[in-house]
């Protein structure tokens, strides 16, 4: 009898869900994306089907193609023609330099030595290895190119990683670099890569590192930090060799800030339809014949169009200059960040020619006298009944009595099995009490205490970078996922 209800109950569940799943996908049912040949052409064949994506996870777009694999490759490229690239512009940052002579120099440079031991953590796998990069979760929001990001990578070669997507070549692009270069932590002992954040300033310092096979041209000391408040210094204690002559062939030599966007372009073939190429939009790069010991250079962000979270503030401030408001996505952008694909995916480069006002409509008084006549209650804005999905204009007559009368019953089943379960669950717990010495109850008891649930190990099996990513487990230096080593 038991097993007839648990049967029973089973299928019914199966039968609602089916139910429930087919009503689902219905009702989410849309128009695909469509283009004319230009990948920029993006744009959906019905406004009111379009829906904000606000959280994408970007770990997920990583196994799909970030890595190599499949799904889609991933390419490294400049703007296409028709698109400019804004190199050293002073638009994001403003920059200052600071010799050893300034005052300045010293106030920026963060002593770790003098922190407390709890507050500075030496990261043993980067210490210890050469071209391995290590994701670092950040107590604080930071914001990077009006982005805000919570983690970073911070790699052996002397700079960190700010892209969601980690790829083939970490040193292309969306970098925050004091002095990217072929460093090797691993060839002496007193080489260390640690880091502090206190909840409102970052830093990591590459601790006495030397030149891949160039170690006798002696040690560099430099850090990076990364304050709260977006700003980014580069601090230099100890450079023996100028920048100018540090050789760029084994690894790019690189100073300061870059960022970049992800395109999907179509592809021409069949097995690879989603193409991702990442376009570099903007990149900082100082004078390197400035970077001597105990020098410093200073970036403060400047105001960028995401940080308007309104369409008045979006248009009208005075901070900004080519922003456009997208309603839809309810963003502020000059279509030039990283979210350019959704910018273009929800067609917003039209809809930021508009103005408020085609948002929130002024009606007429004789409108509103209208309106409120028929009407004691408050009445919607036009920008609310504009967000209303497409089905409204189907409720043109009295509710289905058919509609009703099959949710009833959908709401009577599942009340109906839930009371069952229940019922057979509180008899089941009654007969293994009342007869402890049957078999299926001694079994459950006697293994009962045992843990069921294995242990589970994972390792990096892929190899698709020139720096192969390493994460930490509980401790520092133990129970890390094997990583094998690219070159």
């Amino acid at each position: 009898m038991g097993l007839c209800a648990v049967l029973l109950i089973c299928l019914s569940q199966a039968e609602l869900g089916r139910v429930w799943a087919q009503e689902h996908e219905d009702a989410l049912r849309g128009t695909p994306l469509r283009t004319d040949g230009d990948p920029s052409g993006f744009h959906r064949t019905r406004r009111d089907q379009q829906t904000p994506h606000k959280h994408r996870d970007a770990r997920n777009a990583q196994a799909e193609g970030g890595g190599g694999g499949g799904g889609g490759g991933v390419d490294i490229s400049t703007l296409p023609d028709n698109m400019t690239r804004v190199v050293d512009s002073q638009r994001y940052y403003r920059w200052q330099s600071f010799g050893p002579t300034d005052r300045r120099t010293q106030d920026l440079w963060v002593d770790l030595n003098a922190l407390h031991k709890s507050q500075v953590q030496i990261h043993g796998i980067l210490s210890n290895t050469h071209r391995q990069a290590a994701r670092v979760a950040l107590s604080f929001d930071f914001p990077f190119y009006g982005h805000y990001l919570r983690q970073i990578i911070v790699a052996t070669g002397g700079f960190i990683f700010m892209g969601e997507i980690t790829h083939r070549m970490l040193t292309a692009t969306q970098y925050v670099a004091p002095l990217m270069a072929n460093f090797d932590p691993s060839f002496s002992k007193n080489s260390t890569v640690r880091y502090s954040d206190n909840g409102n300033l970052f830093v990591v310092q590459w601790d006495k590192v030397r030149l891949k096979d160039r170690e006798a041209e002696g040690p560099f000391t430099f850090q990076a930090a990364l304050h709260k408040n977006g700003t980014i210094v580069f601090n230099y204690r100890d450079v023996p060799v100028p920048v100018v002559k540090i050789n760029s062939t084994e690894h790019p030599v690189k100073v300061g800030l870059s960022d970049a966007f992800m395109a999907f372009l179509l592809s021409s073939q069949p097995s690879d339809p989603k193409h991702r190429t990442i376009y570099e939009y903007h990149r900082v790069e100082i004078d390197t014949t400035k970077i001597v010991s105990r020098s410093a250079f200073e970036f403060t962000p400047l105001p960028t169009c995401l940080q308007h979270t309104s369409c008045e503030l979006c248009l009208t401030s005075n901070l900004t200059t080519g922003c456009g408001w997208c309603n839809t996505l309810q963003r502020c952008s000059d279509g030039i960040d990283r979210h350019r694909q959704e910018w273009l995916d929800y067609n917003c480069p039209e809809e930021a020619k508009g103005t408020c006002e085609d948002y929130n409509p002024v009606l007429p008084e004789g409108s509103m006298g209208s309106f409120n006549n028929s009407s004691p209650g408050p009445t919607p804005s036009a920008a609310v009944l504009e967000d209303q999905p497409v089905t409204r204009d189907l409720q043109t007559g009295p509710p289905s009595h058919k509609g009703i009368t099959e949710n009833t019953a959908i709401i009577a089943g599942v009340v109906a099995a839930l009371v069952l379960l229940v019922i057979l669950t509180l008899l089941a717990v009654y007969y293994i009490n009342t007869h402890p010495t049957v078999a299926p109850p001694f079994y459950l008891m006697q293994r009962r205490t045992n843990n069921y649930w294995p242990s589970m190990k994972f390792r990096n099996q892929g190899c698709h970078s020139s720096y192969a990513e390493v994460e930490l487990g509980g401790h520092e230096k133990e129970g890390f996922i094997e990583a094998e080593q690219c070159y």
